[in-house]
């Protein structure tokens, strides 16, 4: 199994509102750093995974959504906590769905995503194609 993994990051505004979230209950931003990575069981004609250039377009093109926007009012989560962990699950089913029409992209068997909130935490939602 081969993996190609790109990073980037973005900015959002968010709250928790339960009891469970202690402080993160209130309105609070946060920093995640992006990674996103591909897996394929073969390289492809080119000796690749994916292209990088075109893996952080499209990783860009899905966090552009999510950058610099409060959570509470974005319409794919009403009525939806945002944690790490469902964001990290947002943004895999937001990938696969720019790369299921791409020749390279078909032949992925699955992609990680892992977000970071800290140096010290992070999480990661595991998407299988197969």
């Amino acid at each position: 199994m081969f993996s190609l993994t790109v990073r980037r990051h973005f900015m959002i505004a968010h709250s928790l509102p339960r009891e469970a979230f202690g402080p993160a209950q209130a309105l609070h931003g946060a920093t995640f750093v992006t990674e996103v990575s591909f897996r394929r069981r073969a390289l492809n004609d080119d000796a690749i995974v994916l292209d990088i250039g075109a893996a952080g377009t499209i990783i860009e093109k899905v966090l552009a959504g999510l950058n610099y926007r409060n959570l509470d009012e974005h319409p794919d989560f009403e009525g939806k906590l945002s944690t790490t962990e469902a964001l990290a699950q947002y943004i895999a089913d937001a990938v696969a769905a720019q790369i299921r029409d791409d020749v390279d992209g078909r032949e992925l068997s699955g992609l990680d995503v892992t977000l970071r909130e800290n140096p010290d935490a992070w999480a990661t939602y595991t998407l299988d194609f197969e």
